[in-house]
């Protein structure tokens, strides 16, 4: 469903993304892993279309995201890690104007949203201004609304940041029921837990190169106990090897 083939990334003189190849199936949830700085953001944002790669090539569901921008992100849904919501909008308001954005016609855009914000529980909020919703709340319009023009592929950017348990429960059973449903869930987070919880297969980056990728047992049956100790061990040795400092503690804040 995802194809990344020789994909690089420089800015300048700075190589954001060293060659890159990759491939992700369809009805499969994707884990993309990595400490502060590893180039995960600037893969996400290639993968949806806004970076343009300086070299190599990427094809989602079969399109070349190069050749047909507009015919890729019609089968993309992307959610950034601070996604911009109009908050003087009603949830109902806000499905309508991204229903627009993709040219969903207009019958279907209500009968989506009206399935989709009961799936996620906001019906009963639908016509409120969504300047009054939770965090929560947020996270779940934002998720509807990436799924309003049916997109194959769902490529998420740290989707659990400020969630409690309740809200982070809710979106993980979702990206599950999306993958069961032959659907693609390309998930970039910091939250190791999570990772080993919903992700069938995850690759680790490190100073813009993969340098990990398997099952959850595969990659714990080679390094250790758990994801996070894996996840620790091979950044390590990474870093001891490359001479490269990890940012932050062990690599797990702030932005890929």
């Amino acid at each position: 469903m995802i194809r990344v083939i020789g994909v690089e990334k420089r800015y300048g003189k700075f190589q954001a993304l060293h060659k890159l190849d990759l491939e992700v199936r369809a009805g499969e949830v994707f884990g993309f892993l990595g400490p502060n700085g590893a180039g995960k953001t600037t893969t996400i944002r290639m993968l949806s279309g806004v970076l343009v790669p300086t070299a190599g090539r990427i094809e989602i569901a079969g399109v070349d995201l190069q050749q047909d921008p507009v015919g890729s992100k019609r089968v993309v849904g992307y959610i950034p890690d601070r996604p911009y919501l109009y908050d003087k909008l009603t949830a109902r308001e806000f499905m309508r104007f991204v229903g627009g954005m993709y040219g969903v016609p207009a019958d279907q855009i209500e009968s989506r949203t009206a399935r989709l914000l009961a799936e996620h529980d906001l019906s009963h909020r639908a016509d409120e201004l969504i300047e009054a919703y939770s965090h929560g709340m947020k996270q779940r319009l934002v998720l509807s609304a990436a799924l309003l023009h049916e997109p194959r592929v769902l490529i998420v950017d740290e989707p659990m940041v400020g969630l409690d348990p309740h809200g982070a429960r809710r979106i993980k059973d979702r990206f599950r029921e999306l993958a069961d449903e032959g659907r693609t869930v390309f998930l970039s987070t910091h939250s190791l837990d999570v990772a080993q919880e919903v992700c069938d297969r995850v690759g680790i980056l490190f100073g813009g190169r993969l340098v990990a990728m398997g099952t959850m047992d595969e990659l714990i049956g080679e390094k250790g106990q758990d994801l996070e100790q894996v996840f620790l061990t091979i950044t390590e040795e990474e870093s001891a090897a490359k001479g490269v400092p990890m940012t932050g503690p062990q690599g797990l804040e702030g932005s890929g």
